[in-house]
């Protein structure tokens, strides 16, 4: 399978702090254990205006034509905190995104969304206030986003990040995390053959 360094597509600015995980995702909607399904109930309670999803809010900013089919989010720091459900991602994911930007994220959500290869983009405050400037004059931009050389790319306008090169070879390779362990299965058995040896 060929590599993806390449990541494109509108971006929606959500400018909130401190979304947490119940907002992403209200536990009403946790009964099943798989991955699909959840997007339609992503930020149910600002999307919808009741509970069986039939009021539209339209004033709930992923409800605004110039953001529809949006696959990037641009929102403020903490992004992901509360409870530690790895629902959260799978709505977001679900719902089409695959890139969220954001000046700072809680620990165990970074972690959840990386192991099911949602890709979290950490930037200053400052750019991330000039991003949201870009897309309130031009709403319904493309963002592009480059692995290689780890720029976001808007209006022109180009800006490092950085990630861990780990993070970005898991991001973009077909396997999950029992795979990445089974490639070291050979190194493991040869550490617990001499590991043992001493007990």
């Amino acid at each position: 399978m060929k590599k993806k360094f390449h990541y494109n597509g509108i971006i929606v600015p959500l400018d909130i702090t401190n979304i947490d995980t119940d907002v992403i995702i209200p536990k009403q909607f946790l009964q099943k254990n798989n991955k699909k399904g959840f997007g339609k109930n992503l930020f149910h309670n600002w999307r919808y205006l009741d509970e069986k999803n039939k009021i539209i809010n339209p004033d709930f900013i992923l409800n605004k034509k110039e953001f529809k089919n949006a696959q990037i989010l641009l929102t403020k720091e903490n992004f992901g905190c509360g409870s530690s459900r790895e629902h959260a991602a799978w709505a977001l994911l679900d719902f089409g995104f695959h890139t969220i930007i954001s000046s700072s994220y809680a620990d165990i959500f970074y972690n959840n969304a990386i192991n099911n290869k949602l890709l979290l983009i950490t930037l200053e405050k400052d750019i991330i206030e000039k991003l949201f400037l870009i897309i309130k004059q031009f709403p319904g931009i493309i963002c592009y986003i480059d692995l290689i050389y780890k720029t976001i790319t808007i209006n022109n306008q180009s800006f490092t990040f950085k990630i861990k090169k780990d993070i970005i070879n898991f991001i973009i390779s077909n396997l999950d995390q029992i795979d990445l362990t089974m490639k070291y299965s050979k190194k493991i058995y040869m550490f617990e053959k001499t590991y043992f040896k001493f007990f």
